[in-house]
């Protein structure tokens, strides 16, 4: 069905020199992203935390278990979410239901029975995967294809994203921490409630992104329907589409890794690291807002140079590279806390480890998220651009499920060893990406 959101002209006004739906899309993310990092803060907290101090007594390895396979399908349903809106709803309506869907998730898992606990996460799943790829589709879709000013436009989407991020785990982390773990996930829900209530508001800035997406669709379906056509994918749109799986196969390894903020090194910070900067006591879930302070900081600076390199800007495969060598570096520096934190007991190292290796990994993170996101929007063939965004989400859905995986090694394997193992696996990942960057922008078929 095709989206009907209005009749007002969205060109007429940019937004920090781009169209002014991404200021829509841009808070809509943003709180929508604030309800989900701030509950994932201490998801894994809670049900590690002992049934008297009002947690669920899980293990680790269960706990690790259990946030693996829904962090990883939160992503994961991002591939029917695309199919979905591709096929049935559009874009517009998709984003609309998920978020509703999402907001009730929240408010279900703010009752304390544990039936409703896994209720609210198959919601939260649910609508995630309808709302994630969709709105990441409506921001390509506000730029023509060939707009220099796209890339640059999905880092500050992407800044968007980490400020939803920084705030979610400050506000419900410290509400489930030292409050209640029900009014941190009741928080969350408020949240995704003002993402909707802007994301209606501002519905009619994004017209000319749904138009541009109904348009490439009817072209399509032409060409589907002519004699010549036949619906089939040409060679070059074959081709593009291999180098998304290759980006894909790359990204899970990355996320794999950085996605141990939320469960290895979340239960590193709360066990091991001293919860207290120049005086000043915090709870560990606010760790999980570091890294979007990194990414408001960088991500302004990353769109310029991307801009301003011009010619001299990397390709995407080289970028991918990078961002697996940052991540890499960042899990290493973390090898000498590891070893600090189990030379005797009930030692707690700096908090300064994790600050440097969060850091660290942005700078790899804002080489490889957003830059696929946008290359993901360009290689795809028009008709099946929600499935292929789904499918670069994916790659997410295993990092996290790998992610998970490897927090049921935190109790029962040296953490430098963990580390180590982790930063050897990107690190070789990287050299090998470097070495096939030539032959993966042939597959690109020109597209930049």
């Amino acid at each position: 069905m095709a989206d009907q959101i209005g009749t007002i002209a969205a060109h007429e006004k940019t937004f920090w020199g781009h169209p002014r739906g991404l200021s829509t899309l841009f808070f809509t993310e943003m709180w929508e992203r604030f309800s989900y990092y701030g509950m994932r803060a201490f998801l894994i907290l809670y049900m590690t935390a002992p049934v008297a101090a009002g947690g669920l007594g899980f293990a680790d390895a269960d706990a690790g278990s259990i946030y693996g396979t829904y962090t990883g399908s939160v992503w994961g349903a991002s591939i029917l979410g695309g199919l979905v809106a591709d096929r049935f709803l559009g874009q517009y309506r998709s984003v609309l239901i998920g978020g509703i869907i999402i907001a009730l998730g929240h408010f279900t898992l703010a009752f304390k029975a544990l039936p409703m606990f896994y209720t609210g996460l198959v919601m939260i799943v649910i609508g995630t995967g309808l709302l994630k790829p969709n709105v990441s589709t409506l921001v390509g879709s506000l730029y023509e294809r060939e707009d220099a000013r796209r890339d640059a436009g999905f880092s500050i989407f992407y800044m968007g994203i980490n400020l939803g991020a920084l705030f979610g785990p400050l506000i419900a982390g410290y509400l489930a921490q030292r409050v209640d773990w029900h009014i941190g996930f009741a928080c969350a829900g408020v949240g995704m409630v003002l993402g909707l209530t802007q994301y209606v508001v501002g519905r009619n800035r994004l017209q000319a992104a749904v138009g541009r997406i109904q348009e490439s669709q009817t072209k399509v379906s032409s060409t589907q329907t002519a004699p010549t056509g036949g619906g089939r994918f040409t060679a070059t749109e074959w081709k593009r589409m291999g180098a998304i799986f290759i980006f894909f196969f790359v990204a899970i390894l990355f996320w794999g890794a950085y996605e141990q903020a939320g469960s290895t090194l979340n239960l590193f910070a709360d066990r091991f690291t001293r919860l207290e900067v120049f005086g000043f006591s915090f709870p560990s879930s606010w760790f999980q807002s570091v890294q979007p302070i990194f990414v408001i900081m960088l991500a302004p600076i990353f769109a310029w140079m991307w801009v301003r390199l011009g010619k001299r800007e990397p390709s995407v495969p080289a970028k991918l590279a990078i961002g697996v060598l940052f991540m890499g570096i960042a899990f290493l520096v973390l090898v000498p806390a590891g070893l600090f934190a189990q030379s005797a007991p009930g030692v707690r190292v700096s908090p300064w480890w994790l600050v440097l290796s969060y850091g660290i990994s942005e700078l790899g993170e804002l080489c490889l998220y957003p830059v696929g996101l946008s290359a993901v929007t360009k290689l795809s063939p028009a008709r099946i651009v929600g499935l292929m965004m789904g499918v670069w989400f994916l790659s997410n859905a295993f990092g996290n499920k790998l992610a998970g995986w490897a927090a049921g090694f935190f109790g029962t394997m040296p953490l430098d060893r963990l580390f180590g193992e982790v930063a050897a696996v990107l690190l070789v990942t990287a050299a090998l990406m470097f070495l096939v960057v030539k032959p993966i922008r042939k597959l690109m078929g020109g597209v930049h």
